[in-house]
């Protein structure tokens, strides 16, 4: 056999060989996703109220009683409302700080300062959310809550209710998710910045260049890649809240804080209505996927126009 057969015969075996490590993760793919994603459609297709309960083809009944159903569009406008509390802004104040930590905490204080700041704004991510959301519930507390008592202690007598205003509840859930959430983006920014050259802050000091004009010209750019991360995890993690919704508020006051992803958990469990619920996880599957794309294919734009 010549050697030129021989080295394709090695380049197919390796080949194929780099295919079997991709079995687990296809598997994985079926048996996680892409067999549940294609049973709720097709539970989505018909009236049934689960258990033992007959099922009753209905189509595309689900999904055009769902577009008109005024009760799901407040749950999608407060989905937006999640994104700005759990993407928009911890994520701006995750760059701010993570940049002040980095380029003027640590260097007037020390790495050990630093890290002792980072962990600590990243405490309210390894809370367990059921301890969370009964930490904010009480701070909340219209009668006991500590904001409350303080706005008392400064002379305001007609406090908010927190939780129970429908104008205002989904404000209070936001000031928590805010919380919970700030930590993530701090963590991935300051890692970010462990691999930008410190020259690259000293010569532009010796420039005169202030903190702010290194900011805006050395480390937004170079922690770009990290920022799209965070933007892409936190929105999908957006449209998915649930946990802090059910432990806080219950959806209440008026449906004010209900989100899809708890209005299909109570057509599921409380209402019976497991078609419908299907019907609204599985649109919410498909908003998911298509904002993960479209965020996918701007990054891959933006990356190739930093490279051109």
């Amino acid at each position: 056999m010549s050697s030129a057969a021989t080295s394709v015969r090695r380049s197919l075996s390796a080949r194929a060989s780099y295919w079997l490590y991709l079995i687990p993760l296809t598997a994985g793919f079926i048996v996680v996703v892409a067999a549940p994603f294609a049973m709720n459609v097709y539970t989505s297709l018909f009236h049934w109220k689960g258990g033992q309960a007959p099922m009753r083809w209905a189509g595309f009944e689900n999904y055009t009683n769902l577009f008109g159903d005024r009760t799901f569009w407040l749950s999608f406008q407060n989905s937006l409302a999640m994104i700005v509390a759990i993407t928009v802004i911890p994520t701006v104040i995750g760059i701010l700080l993570a940049a002040l930590l980095f380029d003027y905490l640590g260097r007037r204080f020390g790495d050990r300062a630093v890290a002792v700041l980072r962990a600590t704004y990243y405490v309210p991510q390894i809370l367990p959310i059921a301890v969370a959301g009964f930490i904010w519930a009480w701070i909340l507390d219209t009668q006991k809550g500590s904001i409350n008592l303080g706005l008392k202690s400064l002379g305001i007598e007609r406090v908010p209710d927190w939780l129970g205003n429908p104008d205002i509840a989904i404000y209070a859930v936001m000031l928590m998710l805010v919380w919970l959430q700030i930590g993530y983006p701090v963590v991935i920014f300051m890692s970010a910045l462990q691999r930008v050259d410190p020259e690259l802050y000293e010569a532009a000091e010796l420039d005169g260049a202030g903190w702010w004009r290194r900011f805006q010209a050395i480390t937004i750019p170079q922690i770009r890649p990290e920022i799209f991360v965070v933007v892409l995890t936190a929105t999908i993690a957006a449209l998915k809240v649930f946990a802090p919704i059910l432990i806080l508020t219950g959806g209440g006051p008026e449906m004010s804080t209900t989100v899809p992803s708890y209005y299909a958990y109570r057509n599921f469990f409380e209402l019976s209505r497991v078609g419908y619920g299907s019907a609204i996880a599985t649109v919410m599957s498909v908003v998911i996927f298509i904002v993960a794309i479209l965020m996918l294919v701007w990054q891959h734009r933006d990356t190739q126009k930093e490279g051109a």
